[in-house]
């Protein structure tokens, strides 16, 4: 299992913009792409008008599978083109779970 970690560091007075253009136009079909969403976040203390997001796979090839066709979804591509003005930065990590971690193989579902 992989948790895809995606910190998205947004123009200066963009939040809440951005967070109902997402909420609109990008929540329903990254989540029906994509599948387990393991949590959507903005910053409130530290680094400011930033969006992280985290979403859990069942392995690398999985994600890319999945990705690949987010990717290429008009639906998506429509958002995306709203979207990237809003954006400052954009940063990508993959993480894996220790073996005590909560999050584990069983919990994913589409």
């Amino acid at each position: 299992m992989i948790v895809d970690e995606r910190i998205y560091t947004l123009k200066i007075g963009k939040l809440k913009e951005y967070l109902e253009l997402y909420e609109n136009k990008g929540f329903a079909v990254q989540t029906r792409i994509l599948g387990h969403m393991v949590g959507y976040f903005h910053t409130e203390i530290g680094p400011l008008n930033q969006i992280v997001h985290l979403w859990a796979y069942d392995n690398f090839e999985e994600r890319t599978k999945r990705r690949a066709i987010l990717g290429v979804n008009p639906e998506w591509m429509a958002y995306v083109k709203e979207m990237r003005p809003l954006l400052e930065k954009q940063e990508n990590k993959i993480l894996l779970p220790a073996p005590f971690s909560p999050i584990h193989k069983s919990n994913i579902t589409d």
